[in-house]
């Protein structure tokens, strides 16, 4: 489904050049849970954002369903993304003034979707994490485990090829983030594709493959 083939990322600050990705061949199959781990500053959100199209290697491709992807344009990109990727961020990524159920409607909307439709469907997405009878809260109104329930509905509404979650427990207590982790298992067990980045063990060996990097390297698989 995803291969990134020799993914090298560069970050310039002035003179000063950091690699951050140094050649990363990756194969993602459809149907499996992906978790990548490694220390902090291993590259692993890097490595995440190359993947889900949301930067751009420096050099090296990533192809989807074997068509590459760095050579689209950038609407064409933002189309792909939009249309086949769900994203599940730490910091939720919600809008303040709009309700749970605007948000999940949003993208929807983006799509082409009639207003009928989308409210329908992130209706049954909100209803997937558990928050069907909040549709109306802010997400001010709402906890931190509920706010990233949201930004879970918002990113299944559209029934997406793959979910990428960047540490979709960071900001959460354990409660809130096991619960978090079982939406994400219930997800796979439907047959959902997950890459998610994680710096939490326990979570980690909930996927059924781990990448560990080092120093912008895969060390194991």
């Amino acid at each position: 489904m995803i291969e990134a083939k020799n993914i090298i990322k560069t970050f310039k600050n002035g003179p000063i050049e950091t690699q951050v990705l140094k050649g990363i061949d990756l194969i993602v199959n459809d149907g499996e849970f992906i978790a990548i781990m490694g220390r902090s500053g291993a590259g692993k959100s890097t490595l995440m954002y190359q993947m889900s199209l949301l930067d751009h290697p420096t050099s090296g491709a990533i192809y989807i369903d074997g068509k590459d992807a760095t050579a689209l344009t950038s609407h064409e990109r933002s189309r792909l993304r939009l249309v086949t990727f769900g994203y599940v961020f730490q910091d939720y990524a919600l809008l303040p003034e709009l309700t749970a159920l605007e948000n999940v409607v949003v993208p929807l909307l983006m799509q082409g979707m009639s207003e009928k439709d989308a409210a329908a469907r992130a209706l049954r997405a909100l209803q997937r994490v558990g928050l069907h009878e909040r549709p109306g809260n802010l997400p001010s109104q709402l906890s931190g485990g509920e706010q990233q329930r949201v930004s879970i509905a918002r990113a299944i509404a559209h029934e997406p090829t793959v979910l990428f979650a960047d540490e979709p427990t960071a900001n959460l207590d354990r409660e809130s983030s096991d619960a978090i982790m079982e939406i994400f298992k219930e997800l796979h067990g439907r047959g959902q594709t997950i890459i998610m980045v994680t710096h939490e063990d326990e979570y980690g060996t909930l996927a059924n493959r781990i990448i560990r990097l080092d120093d912008g390297r895969i060390v194991s698989s």
